[in-house]
């Protein structure tokens, strides 16, 4: 494998090239708690959002692209053979972190826009059942996709074999989406999509929360959200919980200027907020 025998992962290292595969790439996540197999359906770093966090390089507006079925196989294969069956842990991840802990669909832009995604799923389902991986394997998505035909096939398949998805929330408001998220939407939307990947898949909120211009998210923005929480779980919309995080990395886009790490006293307040007024079960991740 071409990672060198003294690379060390870790949370603030998420190369997308740190094997030098097209689709597949391991990373320590802070989230998953231990060892991630990534996979990237966007190798040409195009996404329908802009989010103004992302650590994606040359970022651009666009889908995935054509997907080559039989080189993600084999790449899946490849690396799930070293971390299960090698000394890949051994070698590239700190002692604490050595665990696999799930499969993610997640890369350099948004995976649904991939018009194959459900036949990628099917490949990444059959990959993980060759090694009786009891995982799971996650999709880390803006649910903007969830409405396609081929989108909600590979959300099927994902929730009979262990499959969850985290979709992202940053803001609830018109204003808040277009700074942060760098689109157009309006919350209704935001609740239609949430809702249509619930009632499908099993389904976490994953929140980025960041201070922007020296100021964390203003009270309107947080009373907006925390209403939109509540508003979920009152209507019994089946939501597992909410993955607050901050940031971890620095953001290659020019919006980063703006952007700061709250600090953790801010974000364990914002998390015990979330689980006081939605009764969501929340977990933070610094």
């Amino acid at each position: 494998m071409p990672m060198s025998d003294d690379m060390q992962l870790s949370t603030k290292n998420h190369d997308r090239d740190a094997v030098g595969m097209l689709y597949v790439y391991p990373v320590v996540s802070r989230r998953a708690g231990g060892v991630s197999v990534g996979i990237n359906l966007n190798p040409n770093n195009a996404c329908n959002w802009h989010c103004a966090y992302c650590q994606v390089p040359d970022l651009k507006r666009g889908v995935a692209p054509e997907i080559d079925l039989i080189v993600l196989h084999d790449e899946l294969h490849c690396l799930l053979a070293d971390i299960v069956d090698g000394d890949f842990m051994l070698q590239h991840v700190p002692e604490a972190c050595r665990k696999l802990c799930d499969v993610a669909i997640s890369g350099n832009g948004e995976p649904t826009s991939c018009s194959q995604f459900d036949a990628v799923v099917r490949v990444i389902v059959d990959v993980m059942q060759s090694f009786h991986l009891s995982v799971p394997l996650r999709l880390i998505t803006n649910g903007s996709y969830v409405h396609k035909q081929h989108v909600h096939a590979g959300l099927a398949l994902m929730a009979e074999h262990h499959g969850e998805v985290w979709v992202k929330v940053d803001s609830v408001t018109d204003a808040g989406i277009q700074r942060i998220n760098g689109v157009s939407l309006n919350q209704a939307r935001l609740r239609q999509q949430v809702e249509a990947v619930a009632a499908v898949c099993p389904t976490w909120i994953q929140t980025c929360m960041l201070s922007w211009q020296g100021k964390p998210p203003e009270e309107s923005e947080i009373t907006a959200y925390l209403a939109f929480l509540q508003a979920l779980k009152s209507d019994a919309v089946d939501i597992h919980g909410v993955l607050l995080y901050g940031l971890a990395r620095p953001s290659m886009q020019d919006e980063s200027v703006y952007l700061t790490a709250l600090d953790a006293e801010w974000m364990a307040m914002m998390a015990e907020r979330i689980r006081r007024q939605s009764s969501l079960d929340v977990k933070l991740s610094l």
